[in-house]
């Protein structure tokens, strides 16, 4: 069954693709909640080693969570990823059937869990019967979801700065008897607009954050921060 704890499975504010750990300590001191660490991916190459992320994540203090990222499919090598990089945090990516969070809470119940909900594109208002059975599917064996949306150039559904449409968000939110973080697109223009519509327990950035070459720009996260605050305070 999902956690109640849900504090540590929730962080408000998530960044993810970390670079290196003069990137990581800059959103800790900004006051970042958790880090997202994408590996393992199928579009886009990875923003950091294996050995570096394990550095980074065992310099993090305790209050910072970290979430690994990943499209693996298999639950041992999930598991063994999160062991290599010192988290039991990690985000389902991939499409995977719900056996897989099930096969990984029952080996490893201190996993914390989180399956993405990916928006097709094109995608209206009206939220696709096969996203409610995807929340029905899974909701039992993770912990909360995360919303993404997807580029039909590159196939990517993931880190690919597009907004979908937040009333879908919405929808999930309340379909779902778990917490629901949203991301896609969201930068420090929009957060709190998206909060505001969606009414989540959490957002995620990426892309949004970042500045031409490729690393978080502190203005920008500090923004956002404040938006996505003011957003939560909005909604409280």
């Amino acid at each position: 069954m999902p956690r109640t704890d849900l504090a540590p499975i929730c962080p408000r504010i998530q960044i993810a693709g970390i670079i290196d750990r003069e990137e990581a300590d800059l959103l800790v001191r900004l006051g970042v909640d958790s880090l997202g660490f994408p590996l393992r991916l199928a579009v886009h190459a990875p923003d950091i080693s294996d050995a570096d992320a394990a550095h980074v994540i065992a310099s993090l203090p305790p209050h910072v969570a970290a979430v690994v990222i990943t499209y693996l499919t298999n639950p041992d090598e999930i598991i063994a990823l999160c062991d290599a990089l010192g988290t039991a945090r990690v985000q389902l990516h991939a499409d995977v059937p719900p056996a897989v969070p099930a096969a990984l809470r029952a080996l490893r119940p201190d996993l914390r869990i989180i399956k993405s909900l990916v928006i097709p594109h094109g995608c209206d208002d009206a939220l696709p019967n096969s996203i409610v059975e995807r929340i029905n599917a899974f909701a039992p064996h993770v912990d909360a979801f995360l919303t993404d949306s997807t580029d039909p150039t590159t196939g990517a559904t993931g880190a690919t700065g597009r907004i979908h449409d937040w009333r879908l968000d919405r929808a999930i939110v309340e379909a779902s008897p778990i917490p629901v973080i949203i991301a896609g697109g969201l930068n420090p223009t929009n957060v709190r607009a998206a909060i505001r519509a969606a009414r989540p327990a959490a957002v995620d950035a990426h892309t949004g954050v970042e500045g031409p070459d490729g690393r978080k720009r502190a203005d920008l996260v500090k923004t956002f921060i404040r938006e996505a605050v003011s957003g939560f305070s909005d909604i409280a």
